[in-house]
């Protein structure tokens, strides 16, 4: 048996740094985007990312998909979660929740929905990537601005990044503006938050944020406390040449929700909308730290960063889920766990100009991380409604233990040429090399198995744009681009048995083409995209019930295709509205799966809440002073519930608004997000069987922000 923490995002204990001889990348907290005044309304800015090459660059003129929303835009929006934050993202779906708890999400790239497919960056550090995206401990006070790449990062990103990107980059160490934010709303939500530059010595510049709040919901003893605290500080001595480092203080309380289990082709009606069947006391409980610095120079014509971060996590879990839809003894499943992990992180890249318009890029990086788990698991017997809670005592023998140590290291080298005005050439390769334990020792049965795992394999990407119409700053431009990459499986510190025998499952990978237009019109007031992409994927990990438990499998091949396309706008009287449309096809290509002791074949079955038709229009309406507002509505496609594809659920939307009166000093606003109150299921469990997370409830909010 195999103790379950996908709900503690599987998380693990302990690290060492390893030293090496090429490390990578110091991406500055501030070298995109001049930090704004106080309540300025959005305006034309020149847009920055970071993300797809590792250097300042114009999102145009890159040939891929990527997308920046600035800070002061999301601010106006009145955003607080991830889900809201990209409401208008091409082609993204974030669904709130998940078994990692109230306060986490489950993202959704190109059709595929899984909860460690993409990868989490913050101010240039990967958040958990050595094991799954630390969600849970993102926090969105005082950013910058977030760029979202869609599609693997294979050079760049290497064995973390699969689909997409996502970075979050906080405001810069030396922005001077200072802000108090207060905020309260429904089911006895609240909560603040306080951002100020704070003085040191010489050229040093530092920004302190910290908040707390707590998040009610209406599902009965749901919720989640949050304390956070982020410094950084830097030093620059000239343009080029920079000093940086930080600290991330996360602590995280939840009481988790459960899923809504299926009963043949629809959810079960014998479970309420709200119920909640763990037992009393329930917890998931998560704090995390992490330390981070780094350098940027200018050396002989060349630029060079190096950064390095270490983060350490530590979880905590009392939970359950629903094993059989009756009122019978023992008709629970629950797990008690502790959870620790350690990611240690280096990176260190080289750039410079040569002869006929040719930039080239050489780095290395390494992500080293280990875990452990000690749990146990135990029956219970919970009622499928009422008030009752079923009252457990917690297992005092944690006697299920999961050691695993992870190490990935790449060298890559990239470049970018333009051979003419109008036309760029990109590629890079990329050798990764990944080496992981893994050690089970069941304490209850008396067995004990370990197992290695090496992979040399190397990744590589090629693209080209051509400006196909350019008039003074107006453009469009044509683009392609192929990436071939890899990513080690998934691990699993949950109780439940390995398939075939296997401990570490086969590592995932892809091939993928993608090519579209994109462009600026109306004095780049008017930004437009389309693209297509196909995508070959092997390996697939994937959640199945093995001799009854909860595990994660490798699930054959599958095919991935779409089209994205998306529209901003931004006007001169203060207005931001974007409009975006996509259509995902995601299908299983060769997968034979046992159900209930029957392998059957799934080719050409669509794969599970993977929806094929997202729609999105946001319109806001931020003038410095007097009243503004706006509005999101977001509409999610049908979705099969099952990988048989014998239940479905119909295509749902969901209705944001937004009012705020401003002066260049204060601002008071209200938000009120899923007006409709629809409660449709957005997520598929990976611990309870055949179970779904539902959308939250109506929720709205007041708040007020102070500018000093």
């Amino acid at each position: 048996m195999k103790l379950s923490s996908i709900m503690g995002q599987r998380y693990g204990a302990f690290a060492r740094l390893t030293l090496l001889c090429s490390f990578s990348i110091a991406i500055p907290l501030s070298s995109a985007q001049t930090t704004q005044p106080p309540q300025k309304a959005p305006t034309v800015l020149q847009s920055i990312e970071v993300t797809a090459t590792r250097l300042p660059e114009d999102p145009q003129d890159v040939p891929g998909a990527i997308e920046v929303f600035p800070g002061e835009e999301l601010s106006a929006q009145g955003a607080q979660d991830l889900r809201g934050t990209l409401a208008n993202a091409i082609g993204v779906e974030i669904t709130p929740g998940g078994d990692a708890g109230p306060a986490s999400s489950v993202p959704d790239f190109w059709g595929l929905k899984e909860f460690d497919a993409f990868l989490l960056v913050v101010d240039g550090v990967p958040w958990g990537g050595a094991f799954n995206p630390s969600l849970t401990s993102l926090d969105l006070r005082d950013i910058e601005r977030i760029e979202v790449l869609r599609g693997p990062a294979p050079v760049m990103y290497g064995a973390t990044s699969f689909v997409g990107v996502i970075q979050v980059v906080h405001k810069d160490a030396a922005a001077k503006d200072k802000i108090l934010d207060f905020h309260a709303g429904t089911c006895g939500s609240a909560g603040a938050s306080f951002s100020s530059p704070l003085p040191l010595a010489g050229n040093w510049a530092s920004r302190l944020t910290v908040d707390g709040e707590r998040e009610g919901f209406s599902d009965p003893r749901t919720s989640y406390r949050r304390g956070h605290g982020l410094w950084r500080a830097a030093r620059k001595s000239t343009s080029s040449n920079r000093v940086w480092f930080g600290t991330d203080l996360n602590w995280l309380d939840q009481d988790p929700a459960s899923p809504r289990p299926s009963a043949g082709t629809r959810l079960s009606p014998l479970v309420p909308v709200d119920a909640n069947q763990n037992m009393a006391g329930a917890f998931l409980n998560g704090h995390r730290g992490t330390l981070m610095a780094g350098l940027d120079r200018s050396i002989d014509g060349a630029e060079w960063s190096l950064s390095a971060s270490v983060s350490h996590d530590r979880q905590d879990a009392f939970r359950g889920f629903l094993s059989q839809i009756q009122e019978v003894p023992d008709n629970a499943h629950g797990f008690r766990e502790r959870t620790h992990l350690t990611d240690v992180y280096i990176d260190s890249h080289i750039s410079w100009r040569l002869p006929r318009s040719v930039r080239f890029i050489i780095g290395g990086d390494y992500l080293h991380g280990t875990g452990t788990a000690r749990g146990a698991d135990f029956d219970y017997t919970t009622p499928l409604t009422g008030p009752q809670v079923a009252v457990v005592s917690s297992p005092a023998d944690l006697d299920f233990h999961i050691d695993d140590s992870r190490n990935f290291f790449g060298g890559y080298t990239s470049a970018e040429w333009t051979p003419l005005e109008r036309l760029r050439l990109d590629g890079g390769v990329r050798l990764n090399i990944t080496r992981e334990h893994q050690q089970v020792v069941d304490g209850g049965a008396g067995t004990s198995d370990q197992q290695t795992r090496t992979d040399l394999r190397p990744g590589a990407s090629l693209g080209a744009i051509f400006t196909a119409w350019q008039q003074k700053q107006d453009s469009i431009g044509i683009y392609v681009n192929y990436r071939d990459t890899f990513k080690p499986a998934a691990i699993d510190f949950g109780i439940g048995e390995s398939e075939g025998g296997e401990l570490i499952l086969r590592p995932e990978t892809s091939r993928s083409v993608e090519g579209g237009l994109k462009g600026r019109l109306l004095d780049r007031r008017l930004d437009l995209e389309a693209s297509g992409f196909l995508m070959n994927f092997s390996n697939l990990v994937t959640a199945a019930s093995v001799n009854g438990v909860p595990s994660l499998i490798n699930a054959g091949s599958q095919h991935f295709t779409g089209f994205e396309s998306g529209l901003a706008f931004f006007l001169q009287k203060y207005v931001t509205a974007r409009a975006t449309y996509s259509f995902h096809d995601a299908t299983f290509t060769n997968f034979v799966q046992d159900f209930e002791g029957v392998p059957v074949q799934l080719a050409g079955k669509h794969l599970e809440m993977s929806a094929r038709n997202l729609v999105a229009l946001g319109v806001t309406y931020s003038p410095v002073r007097d009243f503004g507002g706006g509005f999101e509505v977001s509409y999610t496609g049908r979705r099969n519930l099952d990988k048989q594809n014998t239940a479905s659920s119909a295509g749902f939307a969901s209705v944001g608004l937004n009012v705020a009166y401003r002066t260049p000093r204060w601002e008071l606003r209200a938000d009120a997000s899923n007006l409709s109150d629809d409660r449709d299921p957005v997520s598929e469990s990976e611990l309870g069987d055949s179970q779904y997370y539902l959308l939250p409830s109506r929720r709205v909010d007041v708040g007020f922000r102070l500018h000093f």
